[in-house]
């Protein structure tokens, strides 16, 4: 896939604020190891400190999936959460605009490498599934340095973030795959690609199901089991950790998904859920919570939001 063409009008007055916005991110992502994680830690300082409707949507969050905790528990997890999303904001600039040797140097950790080498070796694409976590797209560079992999993305609503980042994603990743590019995306699969996806957010799509996520009947969209079964890719989870202190990462590929695609979308999309599930018990502090995972309700059911 060729990087996105550069045009005049994304020099006009209006996008300026943009531009001063990608020159700040190039910046930070410029800022030694250590200083950038201690920016992070008081950027989340900062987010927990100032009153948002995020911090009540991820309470709520977490009193449905966690309601084995006491209230004193869910409010420190509540806390520990709102503290990450600044570590996730230089973590997003790092990945983005972090320079090759800088990502070289970040301590890393992958596991699972062999499954991933057993599909390829059969000839058969492979759809690495995880979630939202706050360190998503720095670990989907992090693992880019050992494995060719593709993206599914949705589009920035500015056009000089939009052309900012797609070009720093296409520096490291095969292809960008808009979430609508179902036949661009299947081709890729088809011809042994790697695909790294995360289907755990509300797109409050047409193609979903309600399928239980910690308990709870959550929107969720079918792609992955379409996506499997006109590809004939294998479903692997792909889950990531940002270990305590500057000790860096792990990046775990799990066993493939047996007998994945079946015959019901709906019992696929379980499947998928209670494996993000599974993720997210191991470091819940670090998934986005803040997220309306439940905004889209079953009939009938009450708002949660």
């Amino acid at each position: 896939m060729s990087r996105p063409a550069f045009h005049r009008s994304l020099l006009a007055p209006r996008h300026w604020p943009a531009w001063l916005g990608v020159a700040t991110i190039w910046l930070i992502a410029r800022l030694p190891q250590p200083v950038l994680m201690w920016l992070g830690r008081r950027l989340g300082a900062l987010v927990l400190r100032i009153p948002s409707a995020r911090k009540r949507i991820a309470a709520a969050n977490l009193a449905l999936c966690f309601p084995e905790l006491d209230a004193d528990a869910r409010a420190r997890l509540v806390d520990a959460n709102l503290r990450d999303i600044g570590l996730m904001l230089v973590e997003f600039a790092l990945g983005w605009m972090g320079s090759d040797r800088r990502i070289a140097a970040i301590p890393t950790r992958i596991e699972g490498l062999e499954h991933l080498e057993a599909a390829r070796a059969e000839g058969r694409g492979v759809l690495l599934v995880g979630g939202h976590f706050s360190h998503l797209e720095l670990c989907a560079r992090l693992v880019s340095q050992r494995i060719r992999i593709a993206g599914m993305y949705r589009r920035m609503d500015s056009t000089v973030f939009e052309w900012a980042v797609l070009r720093a994603r296409l520096d490291y990743a095969d292809a960008m795959f808009d979430k609508d590019d179902i036949r661009g995306t299947v081709k890729y699969l088809r011809n042994g690609g790697t695909l790294w996806y995360a289907p755990d957010q509300d797109m409050r799509s047409k193609d979903t199901v309600f399928a239980p996520f910690f308990g709870v009947p959550a929107a969720t969209i079918t792609a992955t089991h379409h996506l499997a079964r006109m590809s004939g890719a294998k479903v692997i989870p792909f889950f990531h950790r940002r270990l305590p202190g500057n000790q860096g990462y792990v990046l775990r590929l799990g066993t493939p998904l047996e007998d994945f695609p079946g015959p019901a979308a709906e019992a696929d999309t379980a499947r998928v859920n209670a494996c993000i599930e599974q993720m997210v018990r191991e470091a819940p502090e670090q998934y986005l919570w803040v997220h309306k995972r439940f905004k889209t309700r079953p009939p009938g059911a009450p708002a949660i939001y």
